[in-house]
């Protein structure tokens, strides 16, 4: 995976965001900025007694600190940088949450069948979006919109039942945790390939999803 701090690619354009050293408001402004995603701050951690809970107050919470803290989340998100740093400057501790559905879908799949898939795609040479790779061991390839509608159809047509593989498309209504975001005790979030300027063009899911019904299809058995 690439974990490096560097801030330019080969052709001298930004790379958004570094992996390291950059604050979640710098990096949801990028996002808006550089990459025209919508961007919504959500929960963070609390350090209570020496240990980081959730804003949300909830001692069971599944996502501590990265999970969206109103009902009307999707109509609060802007694409905006100017709005976006506002935001962030509210509460400069709030996750990153990316709504997706416009922008991009994403395709949510376990970290060993990620990591299996995208060293298969590499060989290949598909061309990939970015990807990232989350402290609860998953890893989600960003693709055109769209994708949710037509998983279900793409998957059975690779001869798997969709419910028989842990692949999950996420769309509209939907939303994926962002680097830097830390999640709980768990870690941050990570690109495993950063957005830069040779992704901008995201792939359909089309193009992605046999590489990766075979990886789950094979984590599954």
């Amino acid at each position: 995976m690439d974990v490096t701090d560097d801030v330019t690619d080969v052709t001298g354009a930004p790379q958004i965001p570094q992996q390291r050293g950059e604050g979640l408001q710098d990096a949801a402004v990028r996002y808006a900025e550089e990459r025209h995603w919508d961007v919504l701050p959500g929960a963070w951690l609390e350090p209570v007694a020496g240990v980081d809970q959730c804003s949300c107050g909830a001692a069971d919470c599944p996502a501590p600190g990265a999970h969206p803290t109103r009902a009307d989340w999707a109509d609060q998100a802007t694409g905006s940088p100017v709005v976006a740093r506002r935001m962030w400057s509210r509460a400069p501790r709030a996750s990153i949450l990316l709504p997706t559905g416009r922008t991009f879908d994403a395709l949510d799949v376990p970290e060993t069948a990620g990591c299996l898939a995208l060293a298969r795609m590499e060989r290949l040479g598909v061309e990939l979006g970015p990807v990232t790779s989350t402290p609860g061991r998953r890893m989600l390839f960003f693709v055109l919109p769209g994708a949710a509608a037509k998983i279900p159809h793409l998957v059975r047509n690779q001869g798997w039942p969709p419910a028989s593989i842990d692949l999950v498309a996420r769309g509209e209504g939907d939303y994926v945790v962002a680097p830097p975001t830390r999640v709980g005790r768990h870690g941050a979030v990570q690109w495993a390939r950063r957005p830069t300027a040779a992704n901008r063009w995201l792939p359909d899911a089309e193009e992605l999803v046999g590489v990766l019904a075979y990886a789950c299809g094979r984590e599954g058995r």
